[in-house]
């Protein structure tokens, strides 16, 4: 019997972890992008939150295991692509599109900048049709944009298998700093991204996902809150009574929003606080609703709706935001930098 008892006991922590690693492979997501040189493709994105792992390799083509001599020389379908592991709970599909994008010209369809041929294409491979349909309109929002001066050509089509390149290419923009550096200014790609986008291209960027994503990602509090303009239950919300130090964000975008450094007790049974901590993301509107006129306050890249602003607050401002909990999400700040808000660290120091 004792003997029973502890083959049991292994069994279920054997089962228990592998159920626990079964989780956490299903937490992950996987995303393929072909952007021309594929070692200009892997830095920006290993730069994000969110996101795991970063490979270099050959996507899109019908050939088993095609080596570079092969790719490079046009014989083989493949194009030089990365492949994007993600988790799906800290950076959404639609915001690795908005990295991917700029990173090329998706107007040119004979390659990339100084780099000609098929086998430097670009080219988003999806794996779903929800993926297919996040793609779909991410294009439609680019050519909308009117960044540039021709159409989007950049081609949205169904993942096929990916081969992972050679191990010299892996991480090439840190194995070969200078030369890495020298071809990017040299093909003409760094110039093109600067003139395009005015600043760093691979900087951390704040988008609203697609209603389908945050359908699926917020609660149903979340959305009504920011996407219908709703507002919560005072004193039964996540942070009214909040006194952790550290930063609140964009529930739908990321933005930095607000600072504990600024959040005081009002006694209104929500988040209140007496400046923003980033004046350009708190957007102030007119709301003339309920017979009543006063000023809403919405996030800028989000457009998410956050609460209102009264002139009722402490000095020196005077002024109160007062803000729906579900709008927000809190970032301790021991947490700022590994959530990709360093520059915030000084403030509690």
């Amino acid at each position: 019997m004792q003997y029973l008892i502890i083959a049991s006991a292994l069994l279920f922590v054997a089962l228990s972890a592998f159920a626990g690693e079964n989780v956490s492979a299903k937490r992950n997501s996987v995303a393929v992008f072909g952007g021309g040189c594929f070692w200009c493709m892997e830095s920006p994105f290993e730069q994000l939150t969110g996101v795991v792992d970063v490979t270099a390799g050959y996507a899109g083509g019908d050939e088993v295991d095609p080596t570079y001599g092969q790719v490079s020389s046009g014989r083989t379908s493949h194009i030089e692509s990365v492949q994007v592991v993600y988790d799906p709970e800290k950076i959404s599909y639609d915001e690795l599109l908005d990295t991917f994008w700029r990173q090329i010209d998706p107007t040119d369809d004979g390659g990339q900048f100084a780099d000609r041929g098929n086998h430097y294409r670009t080219a988003i491979f999806y794996s779903n049709e929800e993926e297919k349909k996040v793609a779909e309109k991410s294009k439609e929002k680019l050519n909308a944009m009117e960044v540039f001066d021709k159409p989007v050509v950049t081609a949205i089509v169904p993942a096929k298998k990916f081969y992972p390149a050679e191990e010299y290419h892996q991480d090439y923009y840190r194995k070969n700093i200078v030369h890495y550096s020298a071809y990017k200014i040299g093909s003409g790609r760094a110039g093109f991204l600067k003139n395009v986008w005015g600043e760093d291209s691979s900087k951390k960027k704040y988008i609203k996902p697609d209603d389908s994503i945050l359908r699926s990602t917020l609660t149903d509090l979340q959305y009504d809150v920011t996407r219908k303009d709703a507002t919560e239950p005072a004193f039964n919300n996540t942070y009214w009574d909040n006194k952790e130090a550290g930063i609140y964000v964009d529930i739908v975008s990321g933005e930095p929003l607000f600072s504990s450094l600024d959040k005081f007790k009002s006694g209104t049974g929500w988040p209140s606080f007496s400046s923003p901590l980033v004046e350009k993301n708190v957007v102030e509107k007119k709301d003339s609703k309920f017979f009543m006129v006063r000023t809403e306050v919405r996030s800028s890249h989000g457009d998410s709706h956050l609460g209102h602003l009264f002139d009722d607050g402490p000095k020196p401002t005077g002024l109160r935001y007062c803000i729906n909990s579900a709008s927000l999400e809190f970032i301790p700040v021991n947490k700022l930098e590994e959530r990709g808000y360093k520059d915030f660290v000084p403030l509690f120091e």
